[in-house]
């Protein structure tokens, strides 16, 4: 029980003497933060990546794809494999009594970038009434729907943040065609936002997609059918389709851009983390000499050497515990929200997304900065509890 008294006080003693060192603290303490604050922002653009790919997805929705293909673009159904696939039995039906499958095109088309003005892939679906119907939370919020059977299309609200040309009334033109934007639609924050949305019967000529498609998007009657709806169409002799859930298929889409991000956050923040300890390390050490003689007066006084290399060690953690807090704000500010736009390696198209910074993010940065702060403080600790009692004494 003494020795937590003396651990006590001599904690409390280091923390009442950190205003007489503002300026080495305030150097440690912004230090962590900029590391943090990098890390967090540099991670966010990974979970906001993730999350524009899976917001909208559901796990009773799944994704028809031809065999072998790893993405959209290249993927290439027949009239009769959407058929098949149309005519199985676990494919719900709406309120209408329509089946809820749904074929799509799938196109680039180049818009340019509102913050670079360069040419960027955007994704142009084409599209059937269907459409609507497996994604019930596509709306449109500007504007109106586009006529079946004509050169209008919607346009996503990211989209349209991001890229020119893309506001209501506009016209856009892709080879020898021309489209004109008539509405706005939100889509829960989804991938479907960075998309251009066409009727397909129009679409299909324009590039000459003949009866094919892309991709059939199907509105399960149940989640736990997936299993045999997948096992029954890809052993049917009359087909090569690969299958996969709607929420699965776009978590391997984000999946590039995620190992991508970790690893450039893992790189940068390893080398600023690096400067970090050697900054807590200065700190620490100029604490701890300035104090010599007070510590070896402890000492003297039967402070235990134990007691006062945790005491040097929880005030590393406690400035750590500050920059980490002040960082993780910091990005937090500074980057919730903010929209911008990046590639899809998988189909080579643009998606727009909002970087995220999540509470996760925010802890596991916080953590992050306690480690530099133990790992900055773990010498100065040691040597402070080796200070010669008789030799401290004597410095002025």
């Amino acid at each position: 029980m003494n020795w937590f008294r003396q651990l006590a006080a001599l904690i409390g003693f280091n923390l009442r003497t950190l205003p007489a060192r503002r300026g080495s603290s305030a150097a440690a303490i912004f230090g962590v933060a900029g590391v943090v604050a990098v890390l967090v922002g540099v991670l966010s653009i990974g979970e906001g990546f993730r999350h524009v790919m899976i917001a909208a997805g559901s796990p009773d929705t799944a994704i028809v794809l031809r065999g072998g293909a790893d993405s959209e673009m290249t993927s290439v159904l027949s009239r009769d494999d959407v058929e098949i696939v149309r005519n199985d039995p676990r494919v719900a039906r709406g309120a209408d009594g329509k089946l809820l499958a749904s074929p799509e095109l799938f196109v680039l088309v180049d818009l340019p970038k509102r913050s670079t003005n360069t040419e960027a892939n955007v994704p142009m679906r084409g599209v059937r009434e269907e459409a609507f119907a497996v994604r019930p939370e596509i709306k449109i919020v500007e504007g109106k729907m586009f006529a079946w059977g004509t050169n209008e299309v919607i346009v996503g609200r990211s989209a349209q943040t991001q890229f020119k040309s893309t506001e209501v009334g506009t016209e856009m033109q892709f080879g020898q065609t021309r489209w004109k934007v008539v509405g706005i639609f939100e889509g829960k924050g989804g991938i479907a936002e960075s998309e251009v949305w066409a009727d397909a019967a129009v679409l299909a000529p324009a590039y000459h997609r003949g009866s094919s498609y892309q991709t059939v998007l199907v509105r399960l009657a149940s989640a736990g059918s997936f299993q045999q709806f997948k096992d029954t169409l890809t052993s049917d002799p009359r087909t090569n389709l690969k299958i996969e859930r709607e929420t699965d298929y776009y978590a391997a889409q984000s999946r590039t851009m995620r190992l991508l991000v970790t690893g450039l956050a893992f790189i940068v923040c390893s080398l600023m983390g690096l400067g970090a300890i050697f900054g807590a390390l200065n700190t620490m050490y100029t604490a701890v000499s300035a104090r010599s003689r007070d510590i070896a007066t402890l000492e003297a006084l039967g402070f235990g050497g134990g007691a006062v290399m945790i005491s040097v060690m929880a005030e590393a953690l406690v400035l750590a515990l500050l920059g980490g807090i002040i960082g993780s704000l910091g990005a937090y500010l500074a980057f919730d929200g903010y929209r911008s736009a990046t590639m899809n390696w998988q189909t080579f198209s643009q998606v727009a997304f909002a970087f995220q910074v999540t509470p996760a993010l925010m802890f596991g940065a916080i953590i992050y900065a306690l480690f530099i702060g133990i790992v900055g403080g773990f010498f100065p600790a040691i040597r402070a509890a080796r200070i010669p009692v008789a030799l401290a004494l004597r410095e002025r």
